[in-house]
């Protein structure tokens, strides 16, 4: 028997709901040429393309110059893969830069595109197919209590959410300004549900699940990746032999909740 609706449903945005590829690369390359000011104000050919394959090592946006910067510089994609919080560190110091700096430059960037065009930026992104109608489903049960949790900045949420006709008052969000890692948020909702709530969490970054099975008062809460998201073949495997794992496909997210766990998953927790 399968069980029931979760009572919490929390989401990862990006690579979970949004695709936003294309606007990180925008982004990403517009605040790259204000900090190194290469000659040429367009990118080169196919650095897009490099930048979404290595997507799934960028945790935060200050980030996300820096692998623009990396690939520039000659760095191999299977060593950013393997290797990217080392690189990360020596580039921030050889480039005597901060990630402060390199946020507030991401940040800067975005709120101009938006001020000034708005449908624009809104082009260059999208949700996944069949997300933003699931997420609405669950909304309209009045059963579960859903929550966002993501490092993109809380205000682009609402922003995004919006256009597909999401009032925020209808969720709860959790943004990069809580200032606070996704583990210390779940571990705040807990105290508040009850002992007895059930709480899923869906995420796209493997490594921020398993820092969150780390934690010995998380332990309950299920643990779902979305294999869709931002995350490579490699994690997904890692996942899949992972019992404390639910790997996720876009078929499922697109079902009732209570179809999400398969009967192996429910066998391999017991």
């Amino acid at each position: 028997m399968l069980p029931g609706i979760p009572t919490v449903l929390a989401l990862d945005f990006d690579g979970v709901l949004l695709n936003g590829l294309k606007e990180y690369f925008q982004t990403a390359w517009r605040a790259y040429y204000r900090i190194w000011h290469p000659q040429n104000d367009q990118p080169p050919a196919g650095l897009a393309e490099t930048f979404y394959r290595l997507r799934p090592v960028v945790e935060t946006g200050w980030e996300m110059p820096l692998v623009l910067r990396a690939i520039l510089q000659g760095n191999l994609e299977t060593e950013l893969l393997d290797h990217w919080a080392t690189i990360a560190q020596e580039l921030l110091i050889r480039e005597k830069l901060e990630a402060q700096r390199l946020q507030f430059e991401v940040d800067d960037v975005r709120d101009q595109w938006i001020a000034t065009d708005f449908q624009g930026w809104l082009a260059e992104q999208g949700f996944y197919p069949g997300t933003i109608a699931a997420l609405k489903r669950i909304l309209a049960t009045n059963q579960t209590y859903v929550v966002i949790i993501s490092t993109k900045e809380g205000r682009f949420i609402r922003q995004l959410l919006q256009q597909q006709g999401i009032d925020d008052t209808d969720l709860q969000v959790y943004g990069k300004e809580v200032k606070r890692p996704k583990a210390a948020t779940l571990q705040e909702l807990m105290p508040v549900f009850g002992k007895e709530a059930s709480i899923w969490f869906v995420e796209d970054r493997l490594q921020t699940l398993h820092k969150i099975q780390q934690q010995p008062n998380l332990q309950a809460v299920k643990l779902f990746l979305a294999d869709w998201g931002y995350n490579t073949l490699r994690e997904r495997e890692i996942a899949q032999a992972d019992p404390l794992i639910q790997l996720l496909s876009l078929e499922q997210f697109s079902q009732d909740p209570g179809l999400w766990i398969n009967v192996e998953a429910i066998q391999a927790e017991k």
